[in-house]
């Protein structure tokens, strides 16, 4: 029995290092999409070869390396498209961090709260957090976009509102069980005041989870702040961004240029397949460490 095992051990290893040098590869090029990502949101428009918004129509639809400087060519309107796209990282990504950090506390407090009162307050906590989830982020940033007009601001502050009940459910469960630990009570014995035991003790406990929360939220923001901005109700050209890029490209993609919308679409989804397959890390981590 022992030499079967012996003998089948070094089959089964190298497919198992084989699949762990995998996953580091994958995560490492997700790691190295998001940090070009970050950046280029801070540093693109300081780095970038052109005027984004500098149109020269007579180079319009031109592609990639037919003009001298102008490695990915013009857009629909004659600007770089290549400086379009580093330009246009900042406002692509500054939407979904200010919806991470705005629905990332919002939900922290809540759950916190929920978790610490228990009872009434909880139940009452949770109702309103129903009621929230019967409204759809994207239509409710669409409807806000619409009455107080189209920009940034307005969209991101009511995705965030949309998002905190996902946020706040989930964490509530980790904060309820947190709770409960002897850490907690012993805390309490010693006479340590609530705000000090929550923010010293318990919140930084969930800091874990809200990190991966955080993540998979970033990659939901930047999706439905894309398609706002494609409707013409978020980021207003010409000012470059992502989503806006995909919009005004569509008259390239009838006439068989395609490469505005595509190389923004692109952008999108590399950052957003990266930074959700590290949050799917970091909850699978999470779950493990919590066993």
């Amino acid at each position: 029995m022992s030499t079967a095992t012996v003998a089948s051990a070094p089959l089964v290893f190298p497919r198992t290092r084989r699949r762990l040098a995998a996953n580091r590869l994958v995560f490492g090029l997700c790691w190295a999409i998001v940090a070009i990502a970050v950046f280029l949101a801070i540093f693109g428009p300081l780095i970038r070869p052109h005027d984004p918004n500098f149109s020269q129509l007579q180079f319009q639809f031109v592609g990639p390396f037919k003009a001298s400087g102008y490695l990915l060519g013009f857009d629909s309107q004659g600007r770089d498209l290549l400086s379009r796209l580093m330009v246009g990282a900042r406002t692509s990504m500054l939407g979904p961090v200010l919806v991470v950090l705005m629905s990332m506390a919002a939900g922290t407090v809540i759950s916190v709260i929920a978790a610490w009162r228990g009872g009434w307050v909880d139940s009452a906590i949770g109702t309103v957090m129903d009621i929230l989830f019967a409204f759809p982020a994207i239509l409710l940033a669409v409807l806000t976009s619409a009455v107080f007009g189209a920009g940034l601001i307005a969209p991101t502050i009511a995705l965030s509102i949309a998002y905190t009940p996902y946020i706040a459910r989930v964490l509530r469960s980790a904060a309820v069980r947190e709770r409960a630990r002897d850490y907690i009570s012993a805390a309490e014995v010693q006479g340590l005041s609530t705000f000090a035991i929550c923010f010293k003790h318990l919140i930084p406990n969930l800091g874990n989870l809200v990190v991966a929360q955080g993540t998979l939220v970033f990659a939901w923001a930047m999706v439905d702040l894309a398609s706002i901005s494609f409707l013409g109700l978020g980021v207003q050209p010409p000012t470059a961004d992502w989503g806006v890029m995909v919009s005004t490209g569509e008259t390239g993609v009838l006439q068989g240029y395609p490469l505005e919308s595509l190389s923004a679409g692109l952008c999108i989804v590399l950052v957003v397949v990266a930074v959700n397959l590290l949050g799917e890390r970091m909850v699978q981590r999470n779950d493990l460490e919590g066993r």
